[in-house]
C-alpha cells in the first residue's frame, strides 16, 4: 500500500467549442478557478478520500486512478495523466505513487 501524489498538470479552455456550442458564456469562459496549475494533494492510502477543496466531479473522474496507484498498480510511464470530463475546461493531472 502507498501514498500517491496528485499534481495540476494544466487547466485548459477549449474557447472554440464555447464559442459553437455556449456562445452565450463566450465572454465570461475562463479555465477551472478550483485548482492552480502546480497545486499538489496527498493522498494518503490505501483507501484513498477526496482532499478537502478537491472538486467532486474531478475527484469522481480520477478516484480510480488514484485508488490503482496506492493499491501498487503499474502506472507506465510511472504516473498516469487522466483528466476532469468537463470537455470545455478540463483540469490534466497527474498520479504518482510516493515511494518510501
Amino acid at each position: 500500500m502507498a501514498d500517491v501524489r496528485v499534481t495540476v498538470v494544466k487547466r485548459c479552455l477549449n474557447k472554440d467549442l464555447i464559442d459553437t456550442y455556449v456562445p452565450q458564456r463566450s465572454d465570461t469562459a475562463a479555465v477551472c478557478p478550483l485548482f492552480e496549475d502546480g497545486q499538489q494533494f496527498t493522498i494518503i492510502g490505501p483507501f484513498p478520500s477526496r482532499p478537502d477543496g478537491f472538486c467532486d466531479w474531478a475527484w469522481a473522474d480520477i478516484h480510480r486512478n488514484v485508488a490503482m496507484a496506492c493499491l501498487g498498480a503499474d502506472l507506465p510511464p510511472g504516473c498516469a495523466f487522466p483528466s476532469c470530463t468537463d470537455g470545455l475546461r478540463p483540469v490534466i493531472f497527474r498520479i504518482e505513487r510516493i515511494e518510501e
